[in-house]
């Protein structure tokens, strides 16, 4: 029998006595998880699949050790910038045993089903689409603000401008006529 559960945005396929490395739980060594995300379950004569998963279905395994993995560099560069950054990071995992896969919770005993549950991460519900629109308020108008007059022409512009039309004098010289 195996099953394909899903812990820590990852699927593994499993089988009772495996042993391998999940994603931080919430327990510590010595204790014991329920896996509720069951993707699929096989015991040879039947196959249950789950859309998406398979209903009362629980896998029980017990957690060994907890410990951090290898420490991973993130290197950041921007060529020609004089940027580079480095940073490193552990994850914290922890191994499992599979004890059991139950194709149904009916059957577990209750002690069993005491034990800590395994982090399920569920989607933050959509909110329900309405029907009636309302309309938004619209912002109050702005008072009315009075704009400053033109300004006069300088006085020496003014002078220049009368002398140049007392004169007779043409501002700029015509273009000699094309022969």
């Amino acid at each position: 029998m195996f099953a394909v559960i899903k812990t820590g945005g990852k699927q593994y396929v499993v089988k009772e006595g495996d042993v391998f490395h999940v994603e931080k739980l919430n327990t510590g060594a010595g204790g014991s998880v329920l896996f509720e995300e069951v993707l699929l379950i096989d015991d040879g004569e039947k196959t249950f699949v789950g859309t998406p998963l398979v209903g009362n279905a629980v896998v029980k395994a017990d957690v060994l050790e907890t410990f951090r993995d290898d420490k991973v560099l993130v290197f950041k560069k921007k060529r020609r910038k004089q940027f580079r950054r480095t940073r490193g990071h552990r994850q914290f995992l922890a191994k499992v045993r599979i004890a059991k896969i139950y194709p149904d919770r009916t059957v577990v005993p209750a002690d069993e089903l005491a034990v800590v549950k395994a982090p399920v991460v569920a989607p933050a519900p959509a909110e329900p689409k309405s029907k009636v629109k309302v309309k938004a308020e619209k912002p109050a108008p702005k008072p009315a603000v009075e704009k400053p007059a033109m300004k006069k022409p300088a006085a020496a512009k003014v002078a220049k401008t009368k002398k140049a039309a007392e004169t007779g004098k043409p501002k700029a010289r015509p273009k000699k006529a094309a022969k």
